[in-house]
């Protein structure tokens, strides 16, 4: 007899985006040359003085156990950049360090969530998203959001789906997989909703055009995620962190020491580098991304795919390819297997996705170059290669 595999796994939806990776790795096996647009990874090397504060780190024998919420030392300094870039207060009592920001969501819904609760998320979202939701036998409940509006939520259709049940609205400003920022007005219109807020802020310090806003500057009801991967490419030493309302510290704290004990102790000194030393580094990765950002956006709507509101944050741009196929996850694979280019596909970031094409421009500009011509061959291939748009 088979065990039987428990319910709320079963309902776990697997990641399209490293599905397609993985059949890209498997033809760059066979010896095909693929160009990655499909994954949200910095190409850059992890700033220098992050690299030798974690040398120094191991030098100095940090290879045992930090305090459960992290070091004091790293929770100073990222209170000192919330004052510093939002004007907001934070105590490092509220900070929890993780190893990497998707703990952090698993904490933060492990302590808002029973069974039946609901959690709002916009639809398209990032895939992973629902499944932490789910996992705690929590329930997500979705709100449309719109290429024409940029994306963003409608606190009136927040509002709309709140019901008994609802322990918590997420926000991701900027978002994956959209590119795309809240306003200040809409953030602080959420804010004031009867319901406690989840922010992922993961890809703040990414945006190339306005300024993006923290959950904090509006309410102090909301939980934060952020981390170290995104901003100063720092993926791999898996460093993220939650600051929580006081209310809840010492619950997520024992969860904290239950199940991961803490984070890396010297990727934890490292992380306190990124903060304090790394500017100029990331300054030059910005303006990196940037270039590439108006690069990209131009060749799609030279090649006639949808952008209506050009996105300005993370490195990503969701573009309407439904003239194309409605099939987002037929055409993304029939894309990698002929044009030997990896993109991800809108449905695996929601129903109201399907449709739609993620590409990462976190690739070198001649990646992206390469990768926009083979789409473009691909394109015309099909005949699809329609009037620009821009």
């Amino acid at each position: 007899m088979t065990p039987e595999i428990p319910k709320r796994l079963e309902d776990i939806t697997s990641f399209i985006v490293m599905d397609v990776l993985e059949r890209a790795h498997e033809l760059e096996r066979e010896g095909v040359d693929i160009i990655h647009l499909e994954v949200g990874e910095p190409d850059f090397d992890t700033p220098p003085c992050v690299k030798e504060a974690l040398s120094r780190a191991l030098d100095d024998g940090s290879t045992h156990y930090t305090h459960s919420l992290g070091l004091l030392e790293l929770r100073e300094a990222i209170c000192e950049h919330y004052a510093e870039r939002y004007g907001v207060a934070a105590d490092p009592d509220q900070v929890v360090v993780c190893s990497g920001t998707s703990p952090a969501i698993l904490l933060t819904f492990a302590v808002l969530l029973e069974r039946g609760d609901e959690v709002i998320l916009s639809d398209p979202h990032y895939a992973c998203y629902p499944n932490f939701v789910r996992f705690l036998e929590g329930v997500p409940v979705t709100v449309p959001v719109y290429e024409e509006d940029g994306f963003q939520f409608r606190p009136e259709a927040i509002s709309r789906k709140i019901g008994p049940r609802t322990r918590a609205v997420f926000i991701n400003s900027p978002s994956n997989p959209t590119g795309n920022l809240l306003s200040a007005e809409r953030m602080k219109a959420i804010a004031d909703l009867p319901v406690t807020i989840v922010s992922d802020e993961i890809y703040h310090g990414l945006v190339y055009e306005g300024r993006e806003h923290s959950i904090l500057e509006f309410t102090d009801r909301a939980f934060v995620l952020n981390g170290f991967s995104k901003l100063y490419a720092m993926t791999g030493l898996r460093l993220g962190y939650l600051i929580a309302p006081k209310h809840y510290v010492r619950t997520v704290q024992k969860l904290q020491q239950n199940f991961f004990i803490s984070a890396n102790a010297a990727v934890q000194h490292a992380g306190v580098a990124a903060l304090r030393e790394s500017a100029a580094d990331t300054a030059r990765m910005r303006d990196t991304y940037n270039e590439r950002r108006q690069f990209m956006i131009r060749r799609l709507k030279e090649m006639g795919l949808g952008i209506t509101v050009e996105p300005t944050g993370a490195f990503y741009v969701f573009a309407n390819a439904r003239h194309v196929l409605t099939d987002s996850y037929k055409l993304a694979f029939d894309i990698l297997e002929k044009a030997r280019v990896g993109v991800a596909p809108g449905i695996d970031f929601g129903e109201n996705g399907e449709g739609y094409l993620r590409f990462s421009y976190a690739n070198s500009m001649e990646n992206i170059a390469e990768g926009m011509n083979r789409l473009q061959r691909y394109l015309e291939s099909i005949g699809a290669v329609r009037d620009c748009n821009c």
